[in-house]
């Protein structure tokens, strides 16, 4: 991969190199490498058990490697103290699946949470931060409302502006779309382009939405019992000869095909 306006390879905000980790006498990763470079998004896909969750962990600084490397913006992961551990998490927007909202808190203050919790940002400065970020997602409207109260897709967004708050460089997706309508994950989609064009954001999306994973990444990696058997930009995915992938896009064309409702008699 090289920048072909500079003749310089990109900036990695993601390596991962050799990345080796057993639980007892279970493998669950067998020497991974993947690279996300600045700016861009990855998505990961695969099937359960194929590592993906677990290399997000490794990558967020919540596992340490048997062997092997993670780097995040050029610095070892599993080097570093616990305050500077803490330093590069506050770069990361972490979305995860079931959105991890506080049910007891309405959506002003779910989305203010970071900002209370983690700065010494001002209330006046915290309302008018949460107000341009809830604008910014379309529920300006909805601020008082409880999670609870809300549909599946706004309150994706809702955990999309908390966890875009603090303005990350990196933003983290886990399974974004999961038990989605199909409107719903398209807004979902949409929320992940947005991460990118108004943060400037890298991205790296875990999902086994092949529609979704084409529509969002710059680049693709399918990982298969532990490894990455595959990666490039979508229109190389697509015409991979790798054995694994031919078999996941199939099988995903086929569920597809079966969710399908039947034609009208």
């Amino acid at each position: 991969m090289s920048d072909s306006n500079s003749g310089t390879a990109p900036k990695l905000t993601i390596e991962v190199r050799d990345l080796h980790k057993s639980f007892g006498g279970q493998v669950a990763l067998r020497g991974v490498d993947l690279v996300v470079p600045e700016g861009t998004t990855c998505v990961l896909m695969g099937v359960s058990g194929s590592g993906k969750t677990v290399l997000m962990k490794h990558i967020m600084g919540l596992m340490r490697p048997d062997r092997g490397t993670v780097r995040v913006e050029g610095e070892e992961v599993a080097r570093m103290s616990e305050p500077v551990l803490n330093q590069m998490r506050r770069k990361l927007g972490i979305l995860f699946q079931a959105n991890a909202l506080f049910d007891s808190l309405n959506v002003f203050d779910n989305v203010a949470f970071p900002l209370r919790e983690l700065t010494q940002t001002s209330e006046a400065d915290i309302t008018r931060t949460v107000n341009q970020t809830l604008e910014k997602v379309g529920l300006s409207h909805a601020a008082t409302r409880f999670p609870g109260e809300l549909s599946g897709g706004m309150q994706k967004r809702v955990g999309f502006a908390r966890a875009t708050i603090l303005q990350p460089k990196i933003l983290l997706y886990d399974d974004p779309t999961a038990g989605l309508d199909p409107l719903t994950t398209a807004a979902v989609n949409e929320i992940i382009t947005k991460g990118r064009q108004q943060l400037g954001a890298t991205s790296l999306v875990i999902t086994p939405d092949v529609a979704s994973a084409f529509g969002t990444a710059d680049n693709l990696a399918l990982m298969h019992e532990g490894r990455v058997v595959e990666y490039g930009p979508p229109d190389h995915f697509k015409q991979s000869q790798h054995p694994e992938v031919k078999a996941f896009l199939r099988n995903w064309l086929r569920r597809r095909s079966e969710q399908r409702p039947p034609p009208a008699s």
